[in-house]
């Protein structure tokens, strides 16, 4: 069978759905702490005297352990599994979705158009995304605020999900909720583009079933999406950068404010250099690997086909 082949006619879009939240609840679920860890070393701002809370992955990991224990490895992870399920199934139907509509005749589907269809999957994703990002930062966040805020001697009042999310609509409406709706599409997309392709010619390499059906075994799908999520997420780490620091709505006494993505590109360059914007990339990489594997290979198992009794198809 030759790469990127459909090999059926029919596609139903429901089952796709359901594996994609199923897929997503699952991968977030054993990932959440490196994620937490990740968005705490972004959002850290090196200090006058170049002073930093956190040194590197490990010691976020034991400070944040020390200072809020097992479950403040997991805050913020409620409003992430919550809307996780509508992200990860847009994401990935809607990459199955473009893929097969976006197919020629001959049943091919060249690189460029697998491009163009990740990238309009990651388009479509921001609706969810957006307002899970910035929820999921204020909650993140809120630990190394409160320590810094603690040696400085100051209070800090921690908020839950519901009530950022109650005060963003009534002071700014339902806009105030797509904060960084910019930068999140900046990085999704070109996310996606870069992710989707390399992982449908990593999974086409890979060994394929016995039973005839042309799909790759359940643990060549789990590596391919390693791998294509790993460098993916290194690719566009800059973005998640960007996107990070824009949907910080609380910032630390001396941190520097940001107004749109040019200015925190231009303010971040100036104070703290390019290898800013790769900060937290190797946690990400840690982190979206398993993520996309898991993801991919529930998606593979077909699980809601099973359940519903409809033949998987191949996009």
């Amino acid at each position: 069978m030759a790469p990127n082949e459909i090999t059926t006619k029919q596609f139903s879009l429901v089952p796709k759905i359901i594996n994609g939240g199923i897929a997503g609840i699952i991968g977030v679920s054993c990932v959440f702490p490196l994620d937490l860890v990740k968005t705490r070393l972004q959002n850290q701002q090196v200090g006058s005297n170049g002073e930093k809370l956190y040194k590197s992955m490990f010691d976020c990991f034991r400070k944040t352990y020390k200072t809020e224990g097992y479950f403040g490895m997991y805050r913020g992870s409620a409003v992430n599994i919550l809307l996780i399920t509508p992200e990860k199934a847009i994401k990935l139907a809607a990459n199955d979705f473009f893929r097969y509509n976006l197919t020629t005749k001959e049943g091919k589907l060249p690189v460029i158009r697998q491009m163009v269809a990740g990238g309009l999957a990651g388009l479509c994703q921001i609706i969810i995304t957006t307002p899970m990002e910035l929820l999921k930062i204020q909650m993140q966040d809120a630990g190394r605020i409160a320590t810094q805020a603690k040696a400085s001697g100051k209070t800090y009042s921690k908020s839950t999900a519901t009530q950022i999310a109650l005060d963003l609509f009534k002071t700014k409406g339902l806009a105030g909720l797509y904060k960084g709706t910019g930068a999140t599409m900046l990085r999704d997309v070109s996310f996606s583009i870069v992710y989707f392709p390399l992982f449908a010619t990593l999974n086409d390499l890979g060994p394929r079933k016995s039973d005839a059906s042309g799909e790759a075994v359940f643990w060549c799908s789990f590596l391919s999406g390693c791998a294509a999520g790993s460098l993916a997420a290194l690719a566009v780490n800059p973005f998640d950068v960007i996107k990070t620091r824009l949907q910080a709505l609380r910032k630390v006494e001396g941190e520097v404010q940001f107004n749109g993505v040019s200015d925190c590109i231009r303010k971040t360059l100036s104070n703290e250099g390019p290898q800013a914007f790769f900060k937290g990339g190797l946690c990400r990489m840690i982190v979206i690997a398993p993520l996309f594997g898991i993801a991919q290979m529930v998606y593979f198992l077909g699980v809601a086909e099973t359940l519903l009794g409809i033949k998987q198809t191949k996009v």
